[in-house]
């Protein structure tokens, strides 16, 4: 049976990648798409999303939702993803967002789904899921689960204790890990093994297919290498959030306690991931802790062969 999959995201350039992976995968339904300002601001986020989902020839409902965090302000990765959030690649402009509120098409969604037969995917800050959910806690029961691309167990991204989604709106991840549905968290750790190298990129090359994954091989050759992983190449960060809803036997996962920092020191942001009960607290959350890497890029190359 298919998965249906709320996919809430800010494209940014793994964003892309994820979601050419979704509609490339016939385990999952997407019955829609949200957006947010994260990695680029919501203009260049939700006009990317709208070109990504074009080019596979789909059509699937876009909804803009949040261009700033429960609190604070945003503040885009242009260093990762370019002012433009695709780090210069050009798409053709995609069609025209469904008009709404991300949040409003979320649980109106939800409100006619029955129990857990909806999976929430958030590749951006928590921000669209988390008011969603709060404004209508009641909905939660409709959520088969809760996918989250966030948080670290070690140093962060974004600031030495934090992951840039986490650090974004720590508020609503904090409202998303109290949801009670069950959660499932892909951290820095895991993504730091879906390592994108020049090789990777020649084998997905030479798989055929079509302007789809023509265009993930271009993004993935105009990111910059990371500093944080010795200049080897950079970390497919949202994908692999969308692998585990789609193959989960690629991974490896044990339950832990997550607690993050909301406070406004240098901490904020921070996953406190207690990955051997030393807190006490009772675990709550799947920890994705290893990736069969050279299976997922196998997976990634052959599903997006099939895309336009």
């Amino acid at each position: 049976m298919t998965r249906r999959v709320i996919i809430d995201c800010d494209p940014g350039t793994d964003d892309a990648i994820a979601l050419w992976l979704a509609l490339a995968s016939p385990e999952i339904e997407v019955p829609l798409v949200t957006v947010a300002g994260g990695n680029a601001g919501l203009a260049s986020t939700l006009g990317n999303a709208s070109a990504i989902i074009g080019l596979t020839g789909q059509k699937i409902p876009l909804v803009a939702g949040a261009d700033r965090p429960l609190l604070g302000t945003f503040r885009a990765d242009v260093k990762v993803h370019g002012a433009d959030g695709l780090a210069g690649i050009r798409l053709p402009q995609g069609p025209a967002a469904t008009p709404g509120v991300a949040s409003d098409a979320i649980r109106g969604l939800l409100r006619q789904a029955a129990p857990g037969s909806v999976t929430l995917l958030g590749i951006a800050a928590a921000t669209n899921l988390a008011l969603a959910l709060a404004t209508e806690p009641g909905l939660a029961d409709r959520v088969e689960e809760i996918v989250l691309m966030t948080g670290a167990v070690g140093e962060g991204n974004w600031t030495p204790g934090a992951e840039f989604n986490a650090a974004m709106d720590p508020e609503a991840l904090a409202i998303l890990l109290a949801a009670g549905r069950p959660t499932t968290l892909v951290t820095l750790e895991l993504t730091a093994q879906a390592l994108v190298t020049p090789d990777r990129i020649a084998i997905l090359r030479t798989q055929g297919g079509g302007c789809c994954l023509a265009a993930c091989c271009d993004v993935m050759e105009a990111v910059p290498a990371s500093r944080r992983l010795g200049f080897r190449g950079h970390p497919l960060h949202d994908p692999c959030a969308l692998a585990w809803v789609v193959k989960p036997d690629l991974f490896t996962a044990r339950d832990v306690a997550v607690q993050v920092e909301c406070g406004s020191g240098p901490g904020r942001g921070r996953t406190h991931i207690d990955r051997w009960g030393r807190s006490g607290a009772a675990p709550h959350v799947r920890l994705l802790e290893t990736l069969d890497a050279d299976g997922f890029f196998a997976m990634l190359g052959e599903r997006l062969a099939n895309l336009p």
